[in-house]
């Protein structure tokens, strides 16, 4: 990726980037919303995982954390694309 990065010269090699990074933010989003629900069966039914619960769901907080953070950047890479 980073080649295609510093050998984007044209609006439409940007363009290209732009789609490209706006496809891992959708696919981060994903993820997160994965992990949302899985958080909630987590919490509301933690009777289920016994001692573990408590470390699923912090689990599950980091990674949805991780993952928001990683769409958020990704959109912003494709903002500055676009712009370029």
């Amino acid at each position: 990726m980073s080649r295609s990065v510093q050998n984007a010269a044209s609006k439409a090699d940007h363009e290209a980037l732009a789609q490209h990074y706006e496809e891992a933010a959708k696919e981060m989003q994903l993820k997160v919303d994965e992990h949302k629900k899985l958080l909630s069966q987590y919490e509301s039914k933690s009777y289920l995982y016994g001692r573990q619960a408590q470390s699923l769901k912090d689990h599950c907080q980091w990674l949805i954390n991780a993952y928001e953070k990683a769409a958020e950047e990704n959109l912003s890479m494709a903002k500055l694309h676009r712009q370029m």
